[in-house]
């Protein structure tokens, strides 16, 4: 649901050095992929492309980086809480994207709000979304337990939100509640990202926002039922989620490794949709060797690739384009909902010269506004292959 605001320093050397990236074409370029989760149905195209021999067939040498490796140590199971005490020594909150801005990686994962984010972030890089991994752009949604009765949006009203802590995420569910007739005055937690779904199952939080093709398959298996409020219902325009970005940079000096990527990506999820029971098959096997020894539940990779099978794809067959009015139109919904401003969440906010808490945000402690004419396009379908 976004990235976190976090120092763009790296832990190791980057693949490439700014500002003028390059990385050679070799018989095996290596592409490093950061994932935003623990491999899940989001991400089957990947895993079925690198199993399948598609990225070594394009001479690419594809690592595929999950939240679950040591990579991450630290960020995804640490909640704001357990970092209050940071200090400039502190290691930086690694994300998928800021992976990408510091040159550990090529390519990240992230949420279309997120993508907004970095492209209005003084001082980051402009990363640009390349392929949406879904043309289905409802599959995400607010959840709460059957049980609670909490059965429409406005009843979180005074309740417990376990939140991903992102820029614009407190703002949009506050939003959403208010267009179900709510006040959208609830309370934000912030548990450890990689536990969040854990805290709605133990009722240790009201309401979250997850993806009905992972989480959402996970609680029919498990029995539990969900009130389901996908984005799309309230309102609001969603775009594409989740979306594989790359930095400018890099994109304009390797073009080719770009596109050879994204073609054999592309082929992966055609196959991903065409077989999912097969692409069920490999990601559980692929994620175990790839991933640190990560265990991923053979139900659901299953219930997961058949849920998405149908929603990887567009209605021509093609997998990651993006279109410019849907681009648009969410642009536009955040900046006449008021969202679309200059503050950034903190860990530790600077008492309104430019960061906020994720409390303040909610509350309208959010910057200057940001004129819509100044958001660069967030995103390029000209690294994807040719329908």
């Amino acid at each position: 649901l976004g990235d976190r605001h976090v120092a763009l320093h790296a832990r190791r050397v980057p693949l490439y050095t700014h500002p003028n990236p390059t990385m050679a074409s070799t018989a095996d370029t290596k592409v490093v992929v950061a994932l935003d989760w623990t491999p899940n149905g989001n991400h089957l195209g990947f895993y079925v492309a690198k199993d399948m021999g598609l990225y070594a067939a394009a001479g690419l040498d594809v690592r595929l980086l999950s939240t679950s490796d040591p990579d991450y140590a630290g960020s995804y199971t640490a909640s704001l809480a357990d970092t209050a005490a940071a200090t400039a020594d502190t290691p930086a909150y690694v994300t998928p994207c800021s992976k990408v801005a510091a040159g550990d990686a090529h390519f990240g994962i992230n949420s279309p709000e997120g993508v907004v984010g970095w492209n209005t972030a003084p001082g980051r890089p402009a990363l640009k979304a390349v392929a949406a991994l879904l043309n289905d752009r409802n599959s995400s949604a607010i959840v709460t337990l059957k049980s609670s009765g909490l059965d429409r949006l406005k009843d979180l009203d005074g309740k417990r939100y376990a939140s991903y802590a992102a820029r614009f995420e407190g703002r949009i569910v506050q939003k959403m509640i208010q267009s179900d007739g709510g006040t959208g005055d609830y309370i934000e937690e912030t548990p450890p990202m990689l536990g969040i779904w854990n805290t709605l199952l133990e009722g240790k939080a009201d309401a979250t926002w997850v993806f009905l093709q992972w989480e959402g398959v996970e609680a029919k298996l498990k029995g539990v039922e969900l009130n389901t409020f996908p984005v799309c219902d309230y309102g609001m325009p969603y775009c594409y989620a989740p979306c594989l970005c790359a930095h400018p940079d890099w994109l304009a000096a390797n073009p080719e490794v770009a596109k050879k990527f994204l073609a054999a990506t592309a082929e992966g999820y055609k196959r991903a949709a065409a077989d999912p029971k097969a692409a069920a098959e490999i990601l559980v096997r692929l994620a175990v060797t790839e991933n640190n020894g990560h265990a991923v539940d053979p139900a659901l990779a299953l219930g997961s690739a058949e849920f998405l099978a149908s929603r990887f794809l567009d209605k021509g067959g093609r997998w990651g384009a993006m279109e410019e009015g849907v681009w648009d139109n969410y642009v536009k919904w955040l900046w006449d909902e008021g969202l679309l401003t200059t503050g950034m969440q903190s860990r530790h906010p600077d008492g309104g010269k430019g960061t906020f808490s994720l409390d303040e945000l909610r509350a309208g402690k959010t910057g200057d506004r940001i004129e819509l004419a100044a958001v660069p396009a967030c995103f390029t379908n000209d690294y994807l292959p040719a329908a």
